[in-house]
């Protein structure tokens, strides 16, 4: 059985930072390039980071600089790290393996507001 889930969300203020964590089981971890996806509500899914195998990462435009997105495959894990947060990344944000037919997490709700 296939398992994302996702942890770390929670309420921050405007500039502070949160690190989301996604613990994954029944895969072969190492082989998925793994994504972190974010809703806003009202709003479509949108990508916001990826990281490869090889350890490539790639960002959105809106959070490039900021976010910072690593794999431990050791422990079948990825994280994002968020800093400089803003109101505008209220979301809830989903891990991904495998693309957009893949395997999704449940979601963790990441609230920024003062």
């Amino acid at each position: 059985q296939v398992q994302l889930v996702e942890s770390g969300g929670g309420l921050v203020q405007p500039g502070g930072s949160l690190r989301l964590s996604c613990a994954a089981s029944g895969i072969r971890f190492s082989v998925h390039t793994m994504r972190w996806h974010r809703q806003a509500p009202g709003k479509q899914r949108e990508l916001v980071a990826t990281v490869t195998t090889s350890g490539i990462s790639n960002y959105a435009d809106s959070v490039k600089g900021r976010f910072t997105i690593s794999r431990d495959n050791a422990k079948n894990m990825v994280y994002l790290q968020m800093n400089s947060l803003k109101p505008e990344d209220t979301a809830v944000y989903y891990c991904n393996a495998g693309g957009q037919t893949g395997f999704w997490g449940q979601g963790t709700q990441v609230t920024v507001s003062s």
